[in-house]
């Protein structure tokens, strides 16, 4: 009798132990195979000769060669430096001046926490739209001043080649922004009210308390808002195409379109790819150091 009651619970033992393996399989090998597998054959197209279909006759590091040779490159590397740092900076300081404000404990919080994060669940598709209707000079804000009587209004700066890439930034920061505060106003409802109050017995100002005491502890919220949003910058994609298509000309191009428009439109698919590689090794750069920390701090 004791045996047969033993080998039920041992098998329930296995079953217990082996059924989230089973269910996480599948997943983990598409996993596998969809994304690493293909990252992987993505490195390996950028050493090939590979134009309108793959090809697997290595050429080493021309691909790479020709990449930082053209003109097109460079200036998507220029774009993406603009964007990036206006993207990041105006997210992170609008986050954090939200955050505090909705941490003043003000009457109706419940209903302007997700107002603010309203834009989060749009897609760069449905923004980048939005937006250019909203930019558009012949349908836009401008439109609309003249027909309030306003003739002498102007914005036009999503047809300027000078002024384009800063309605990406616009359009970007209103549906980050208030992902980031949510971050921040999380990470201020998890300081210490004691220490808060004794910095403020102590005679701390406002000032003196947020710049001392609650900026330094949010310094995580930071850095995890830093990773995010360069991530964000560097494969956006979708944004750029529904709202400016890349132009006019050039002056939105970002590396993740040139990599779309060489890799299928003109047919240079090593190219492409090894414009790909390069994005990944700029996401990698940011997110290798951030996995470190985070592990050396666990343990």
């Amino acid at each position: 009798m004791a045996g047969s009651t033993r080998a039920p619970q041992d098998m329930r033992t296995t079953l217990q132990n082996w059924l989230p393996k089973l269910v996480l399989s599948p997943s983990l090998a598409a996993m596998l195979v969809f994304v690493y597998g293909f990252i992987v054959y993505t490195i390996y197209l950028s050493f090939t000769d590979s134009k309108m279909l793959p090809s697997y006759d290595l050429v080493g590091f021309e691909n790479y060669a020709r990449l930082f040779g053209l003109s097109a490159w460079t200036t998507a590397l220029i774009n993406l430096a603009i964007f990036a740092s206006l993207y990041i900076v105006i997210c992170i300081a609008i986050g954090l001046l939200l955050a505090i404000f909705l941490d003043q404990k003000i009457r109706g919080e419940g209903m302007l926490r997700p107002i603010y994060l309203y834009p989060m669940a749009l897609s760069f598709i449905v923004t980048g739209t939005a937006w250019k209707w909203l930019l558009d000079p012949g349908i836009g804000l401008e439109n609309t001043m003249h027909l309030w009587g306003w003739e002498s209004f102007k914005f036009g700066w999503i047809k300027d080649r000078d002024y384009a890439i800063y309605t990406l930034v616009i359009a970007a920061v209103w549906q980050s922004s208030g992902f980031v505060m949510a971050m921040f106003l999380a990470g201020l409802r998890g300081i210490d009210n004691e220490m808060l109050k004794a910095a403020q017995i102590d005679g701390a100002s406002n000032w003196n308390l947020y710049r001392r005491i609650v900026i330094p502890l949010l310094r995580p919220a930071f850095l995890s808002a830093f990773v995010i949003l360069a991530h964000l910058a560097i494969k956006s994609y979708d944004l750029v195409i529904a709202l400016t298509g890349g132009g006019p000309g050039r002056a939105t191009e970002l590396p993740a379109t040139f990599m779309y428009s060489y890799t299928f439109t003109r047919n240079q698919m090593g190219v492409g790819a090894a414009s790909a590689v390069i994005m990944l090794m700029g996401i990698a750069a940011i997110m290798v150091p951030y996995v470190y920390a985070e592990l050396k701090e666990q343990k």
